[in-house]
Formats: structure tokens, sequence, C-alpha cells
């Protein structure tokens, strides 16, 4: 007999999972976030739309193939609470799903998203020690399992932590994050087609900052995607 799954429905009874956003109860079948919270979630529809505003964000600053954001970031609301979760509350099961979603909508579009590998945007290591893990990598790691890809963490690194971003301006975000990334130890970017992955876009300075590395190797298509974009 297995003893498995009973033994985690009395888990679940004795120590039921939340919603992360509204704190209901989940039911059997919903994972972090319950099935009101998953309809409610703004989503973007950019990848599916040419010429969308992420991609205009990075016209005429560096020469990607495309780009994209699932979800819509404002500071009250859903999605600002999944974040917040994510970021600072071990959220690497929930960042894992929100990949898997994210991914989902994007193999819909099935001519655009087939990288040959995901590269996250990296963490500067003693961040990563103080928070114990990469979004940006967990993001990554679920969109991998959907586009049955892999993810690559040696390709680029942080040379130097810059700070937070939040209260900066574009042209501050900007000079804050140049010559803040170089390649890694096994870059293997010429002829590739690569899928830079972060958690939030606001001006798109880190993302062209990593971005720019990347496409000084020669890829042959480079594609930008964030969960979530920040309204301006």
């Amino acid at each position: 007999m297995d003893f498995i799954q009973p033994l985690k429905y009395l888990g679940d009874l004795v120590y039921p999972k939340i919603c992360l956003n509204c704190s209901s109860w989940l039911v059997r079948g919903e994972d972090s976030i319950c099935l009101h919270c998953f309809e409610g979630l703004p989503r973007t529809g950019y990848h599916f739309q040419k010429n969308n505003p992420v991609e205009r964000l990075f016209w005429a600053r560096i020469p990607i193939a495309y780009a994209t954001s699932y979800l819509f970031f404002s500071e009250k609301g859903i999605v600002r609470n999944l974040m917040h979760t994510v970021k600072y509350k071990d959220g690497r099961d929930p960042a894992f799903l929100l990949g898997k979603l994210f991914a989902s909508e994007l193999k819909e579009n099935k001519s655009e998203y087939k990288p040959d590998f995901i590269v996250p945007v990296p963490l500067h290591p003693s961040r990563q020690r103080q928070r114990g893990f990469n979004q940006s990598e967990q993001i990554a790691l679920g969109m991998a399992e959907i586009l049955e890809t892999e993810v690559r963490n040696d390709v680029i690194k942080r040379n130097h932590f810059s700070g937070s971003q939040t209260k900066k301006s574009r042209y501050e975000r900007w000079e804050n994050v140049q010559s803040e990334f170089v390649l890694g130890e096994n870059p293997m970017v010429y002829g590739k087609e690569i899928l830079l992955v972060d958690d939030v876009v606001t001006t798109g300075a880190t993302m062209e900052s990593c971005a720019q590395v990347l496409l000084d190797q020669v890829p042959k298509k480079l594609g930008l995607a964030t969960l979530a974009m920040a309204h301006r």
C-alpha cells in the first residue's frame, strides 16, 4: 500500500497550504496560487504582439530578436505580493511555478521561443548568499522545463554589487549597471539562440547591460523575457 499520498493529505490538513496572494486555503490541484487569483493575474499578452512595449523599450539601444513580459507589476496588487514572496520569503517554488506558467504561454508562439539555452540575470555572490538563491534562476528553471531547454549559469557573472535600483532615475540606473556584468567561465554564446531572463523590467538598464555582454559574443539570436514589467 502506498502510504505517501495519505500522509501528504494529512499533512495538508495539519499544515494547510495557503495562496500566496489572498491567504485562502489551497485545494487539491492548486499550487502556491488559488484558482481565483490565478485567473486574476494581470497578463500582458505581449508575446503575441510585434513591437510590443517591452521591445520598444530597447529600440535604438540593443539589437534583440524579441522581448516580452508575462505580467504587469504595480505597487499594489497580486503581482507585487507574489514578487515580494519570491524575492524575500524564500520563494523558490513560487518563482519556479510562475516560470512554468510564463513559458506555457510562450510555447503557444512556437515560431519565436526556441532558445538553445536560457541565461538568468545573475545576482552578485554576496546578494545570493544573503538571499539563499537567485530568483531569476528559479524563474528560468521553470521556463526551461516547459520550453525543453537548459539553464546556463556559467555564461555571465556579476562583476560588482551596485546596490538597490528602486529609487534611481532611468539615467542613474543605466549608469549604475555599466560594466556590472562580464563573461563567465564557459560562455559558448557564438551562433546560439539565447533567452535572457530576469524577474522585473522597469527602465531596462540591467537587461541592457547584461545583454550587451552576450551580444559582444555574436549569438545567432538574443531574446529578452521578464516575469513582470513595471508601470512607469
